[in-house]
């Protein structure tokens, strides 16, 4: 079993600084967010309703994966199915391989 850290938690102050430095410092979010969405949006006849579904949408995405992550976490705990979690992901990506290959 994995065993917690032995150091106290972070303050709040440390990790809000945290979250706002990986959403505003990675470049992805300009890319997805500015470039993809925005050129999606501008094809649409109604781009400013696009663009609030597509932040509802992300909300609701991130909100559920915490909740996942919340209730999943006794279970992520055990090192036994980090392993499995790592060989479905690595069939995953050999039959991606395969597929790209052979197409």
């Amino acid at each position: 079993a994995l065993t917690p850290a032995e150091r106290p938690p972070a303050r709040l102050g440390a990790t809000l600084l945290a979250c706002l430095a990986f959403t505003y410092l990675n470049p992805h979010v300009y890319l997805d967010t500015v470039l993809l969405l925005g050129g999606i949006a501008q094809q649409q006849p109604h781009r400013w309703l696009f663009g609030l579904g597509a932040a509802v949408a992300s909300v609701v995405w991130f909100s559920a994966l915490g909740a996942g992550a919340y209730r999943l976490a006794p279970m992520l705990a055990r090192a036994r199915v980090w392993q499995v979690l790592d060989g479905v992901i690595a069939l995953v990506m050999v039959v991606v391989a395969v597929a790209l290959l052979v197409s």
